[in-house]
């Protein structure tokens, strides 16, 4: 069990040190292109326009998210069972009980939205308790507690913002260096070699650098889904219904038709079929572009436990 914990508090760490990475890559590449222009308002507007974007997203990005997913609130009546459920597992947690919502769809699937713990939200697709036992759902709605408790909705909210910030300044500079925006040349006054240097700097960058940030914001995902399935494991004391859970949903044939790569990153696993396959990916690309962990990885560690 002290393994177990290591790798909980482990992967917090991690997570907070790449989310301190894309801040300075962020402020990095900001500078170098306000540098590049002579114009140091691109440096205050990526940090403006970071900030501004964040409280908006802070306050209406799960209302977004539940209505592309076409969502409906069910209440105590319509759904008791869940409600018992999720109540009792809330007491255990020591968390406010959420909202929950249903998705009208027979693929399984689930997800938790929202600002924070006293305004959060779980989405449970019509498949889900179709198909799965009850310790095996309380397995899954474990796991969306845990994301709940420990932030992940903020976070990767946040991590979702930053990663377009970067695109943003990516593609504004190549479009201003298409349109022959670039006012710094290497023999201009003071410029010289230094700014022949950050301009070829500037412009690997603005290639490079949006690549970069989706590997950061996956990275981050998946090591998210990893910590939730840990805790919705210690929340339920009981690892194999989560496993068994997760077999299920990998197993089933149906896609989610309401699903997007907007949202993907949400669900408990990938709501495509192709990446929510059960063996381990070997290529090393398609495992860095994965919003989730493998579910044989998951499954292996949760029966490990």
């Amino acid at each position: 069990m002290a393994s177990l914990y290591t790798q909980s508090d482990s992967n917090r760490r991690k997570t907070w040190w790449l989310l301190a990475i894309f801040f300075i890559v962020i402020m990095i590449i900001a500078y170098i292109f306000s540098y590049e222009f002579q114009n140091s308002a691109i440096l205050y507007g990526a940090v403006i326009f970071s900030f501004a974007f964040s409280f908006f997203s802070y306050w209406y990005s799960d209302k977004m998210v539940l209505a592309m997913s076409k969502a409906k609130l069910i209440d105590r009546n319509s759904a008791r069972e869940l409600y018992l459920l999720v109540e009792n597992l809330c007491i255990t947690a020591g968390l406010p009980q959420p909202k929950i919502y249903l998705i009208d769809d027979s693929a399984p699937n689930a997800f938790a939205t929202g600002r924070d713990k006293d305004h959060a939200v779980i989405v449970v697709t019509s498949g889900l308790l179709q198909k799965l036992e009850k310790v095996e759902l309380e397995g899954v709605i474990a796991h969306e507690l845990s994301h709940i408790g420990n932030r992940d909705i903020l976070l990767a909210t946040l991590v979702t913002i930053l990663v377009g910030v970067i695109v943003l300044l990516a593609d504004a500079f190549r479009n201003w260096s298409f349109f022959g925006g670039r006012r710094r040349s290497s023999n201009s006054e003071g410029g010289g070699q230094l700014g022949a240097i950050i301009g070829i700097i500037a412009i690997v960058l603005s290639i490079l650098a949006p690549i970069f940030a989706y590997l950061m914001q996956f990275a981050i995902s998946r090591k998210r889904e990893y910590l939730a399935d840990v805790d919705g494991a210690l929340l339920t004391r009981y690892p194999e219904g989560l496993a068994r859970a997760l077999e299920k949903i990998s197993q089933d044939k149906e896609p989610l038709e309401v699903s997007n790569r907007a949202t993907a990153h949400l669900y408990i696993a990938s709501p495509f079929k192709e990446d929510a396959v059960g063996h381990v990916k070997t290529n090393w690309f398609s495992k860095a572009m994965a919003t989730h962990p493998p579910i044989a990885e998951r499954i292996k560690r949760l029966r490990a436990m």
